[in-house]
């Protein structure tokens, strides 16, 4: 594994502090017991991207978001269902909910309430480090998961996946650079997702996928990540290989959100 940037192995550690302590007060096998009484399956987050792809040329990824490290507040009027209905309305294929707090304000209620106003499949965008957060995710009703290879060897990886698919959700393996994806392509999943922001700079930059687009093969599925702002930077991407893009910080801070899905799409 790359050595991470100190954000990154900052939020690690206060992400594996935090799952102890509610691995404290709900173990494992409580939540294994929860999930076998749900009757809701995951909405299939790959094929509903790929249909997308498939229909209209485009598959959007929406991210829901309150805040973050690189952006600060984004979104301080913030209400998750009406977020989710106007993505929707704009034409995303997919959500994305940012579940972690410290960082970005993120809370597991926001996926819950997102996905129950809408019938699109959810990503839960966390860091994903240990076993028992796989279930976790299941049980608030996540169809899809992360997995951050610049935080996680090829065996948690491997393991981490194996437990999702166990599970019937959906994997987005994430990778900033060619180490990461040459890593990544170890996986069965084809969602690869190429992340533009730089982990140590935080800035982003649309050359990586540009860069790393040649070495993802014709059998994987890339979503590009970061960065994307306009109609004319997903064209940009586009014309390498990139059908599929999640989109959060540039579309929140616009007050029609709706609208601004249609001109990122080039549907307006």
């Amino acid at each position: 594994m790359n050595e991470m940037s100190d954000t990154l192995q900052r939020i690690c550690a206060d992400t594996r502090a935090e799952v102890e302590r509610r691995r404290a007060v709900t173990p494992l096998s409580a939540l294994k017991q929860q999930i076998s009484h749900l009757d809701d399956t995951p909405r299939g987050f790959g094929a509903a991207l790929m249909g997308a792809v498939s229909a209209t040329g485009t598959g959007l990824i929406s991210e829901i978001k309150k805040s973050s490290p690189s952006g600060g507040m984004i979104r301080p009027a913030f209400d998750p269902p009406a977020l989710a209905r106007a993505y929707v309305a704009g034409g995303a294929a997919c959500l994305s909910v940012l579940t972690d707090f410290p960082y970005f304000s993120g809370e597991i209620a926001h996926l819950k309430a997102a996905r129950a106003a809408v019938d699109i499949p959810v990503l839960r965008k966390d860091f994903m480090l240990d076993v028992w957060q796989i279930y976790e995710s299941r049980l608030i009703g996540a169809d899809c998961i992360l997995l951050i290879m610049a935080a996680l060897t090829n065996d948690e990886a491997r393991a981490l996946e194996e437990h999702a698919r166990a599970l019937d959700m959906d994997v987005l393996v994430e990778v900033h650079d060619e180490a990461e994806l040459d890593r990544a392509l170890g996986l069965q999943t084809k969602l690869v997702g190429i992340n533009n922001r730089n982990l140590k700079t935080l800035v982003t930059d649309l050359a990586t996928t540009e860069r790393l687009a040649e070495m993802v093969p014709c059998d994987r599925f890339l979503v590009a990540e970061s960065g994307i702002r306009t109609h004319a930077d997903v064209t940009r991407l586009a014309s390498v290989g990139a059908s599929a893009f999640l989109v959060g910080e540039s579309l929140l801070r616009q007050p029609d959100v709706t609208q601004a899905v249609r001109e990122l799409l080039g549907r307006a």
